[in-house]
């Protein structure tokens, strides 16, 4: 069996140096000493690990995510349309429940039948971690060559009693007492006369826009309406992952001195809401999470999303955001832009806008992998400025 403390310290000689994840009990050892880091951030869903540590990424971290084959699934949607077209790898670590020729659970047997196909199809190359040590570190050369070399995800399945048990204290109570006390401040200044547009909104918060700030734009008509407004370095606009834009953001604010803005909309929120909880009990003190809601999936024909039953401030505040604000108007959207950049977050600003985009709306022009690389610098002029260099 393998000592968990070595495999964790063996991650870190390889310069991984942030880590999300879901928990599995195969990986229960590795996990545990994980739980106790800061480093580490235990996410609600496994599609959120993994856009936590590609938003960790383009902060100019290495990443691993750790979870349970039980989840794969979740991590089709980021694999395919985050990972793969923005060129982010990651290292999996997975449990692999239901290997075929083990005796397991029956709701773990397809996947486990299936597990290194889905992988194979989302073009991530997997390796059975062994029991040995010697021949643990072998197949990790192997995974962390293909990562490098290729800069693909690979991942490590791990079969039942590969770790040692270990026991370690977790960060629970710290983090409670952080909490304990905080009070979010609650503002709803809708008045109800009168929606602004998207375009309009965003146009706006372009214009106020500090140069220093990182914005994450939601995939669909936010991205585009963005970019059409003014194509920026400090721009990531999603084209796929519907809903993981609040987790980018929440990867890349915890390793980045930057402020960073997500211009989430009211579908893919309601989508992730369990991130907002995540944002919450961590507290990142420098994101500013925007929800543009005009009720519906303007995207794909205005469906509605049911957001008009939703009171975003009042979730924002259950979660543990250090202020909610409401509002539908654009200079009541600036102003608190201005006042929340200017204090100590994480703040939400939940803006009610009218259904519809700009006209013959074009498409970026700069290719998926070209933004990731440009943001990434731009967040790396943070960090060297931080450490007291010269970009």
């Amino acid at each position: 069996m393998l000592n968990p403390h070595d495999f964790i310290n063996t991650l870190n000689n390889r310069g991984i140096s942030f880590y999300a994840g879901v928990p599995c009990s195969f990986l229960n050892g590795p996990m545990s000493l994980l739980a106790n880091r800061e480093n580490y951030v235990g996410a609600t869903i496994e599609t959120d690990a993994l856009a936590l540590c590609a938003g960790a990424w383009l902060a100019g971290k290495k990443t691993a995510v750790f979870c349970q084959n039980s989840g794969l699934g979740n991590l089709i949607s980021p694999l395919s349309s985050l990972n793969a077209p923005f060129a982010i790898p990651t290292l999996l670590v997975i449990g692999w429940r239901g290997k075929p020729g083990d005796i397991d659970e029956p709701q773990h047997m397809l996947m486990g039948k299936t597990t290194q196909q889905i992988l194979a199809a989302m073009d991530v190359v997997s390796f059975e971690l062994p029991k040995t040590a010697s021949e643990a570190k072998h197949t990790l050369a192997e995974a962390f060559a293909l990562i490098e070399q290729s800069g693909k995800s690979a991942a490590l399945l791990v079969s039942p009693e590969t770790f040692e048990a270990v026991d370690a204290a977790t960060r629970a109570d710290s983090i409670k007492a952080a909490t304990l006390g905080r009070e979010t401040l609650v503002k709803d200044l809708k008045s109800g006369a009168y929606y602004p547009g998207r375009y309009d909104v965003l146009k706006a918060l372009s214009a106020h826009m500090p140069e220093n700030a990182a914005v994450i734009a939601t995939t669909g008509k936010c991205g585009r309406e963005l970019y059409s407004i003014g194509d920026r370095n400090q721009y990531f606009y999603m084209v796929g992952s519907m809903g993981s834009a609040s987790a980018i953001g929440l990867g890349a604010a915890l390793n980045t001195a930057r402020p960073v803005v997500v211009l989430d909309g009211d579908g893919a929120a309601l989508m992730r809401l369990g991130t907002m909880a995540t944002v919450g009990r961590i507290g990142p003190p420098n994101l500013f999470h925007i929800i543009l809601d005009n009720q519906a999936h303007d995207s794909t024909g205005g469906q509605p999303t049911g957001s008009e039953t939703i009171d975003f401030s009042a979730v924002a505040a259950a979660c543990g955001y250090a202020s909610a604000t409401s509002c539908d108007d654009i200079s009541t959207a600036v102003d608190t832009l201005k006042k929340c950049l200017a204090g100590s977050g994480p703040h939400l600003l939940h803006i009610r806008i009218k259904l519809g985009s700009l006209k013959g709306l074009v498409r970026p022009k700069v290719q998926p992998h070209e933004v990731a690389e440009r943001f990434r610098q731009f967040l790396k002029v943070a960090v060297l400025a931080k450490k007291g260099k010269q970009a």
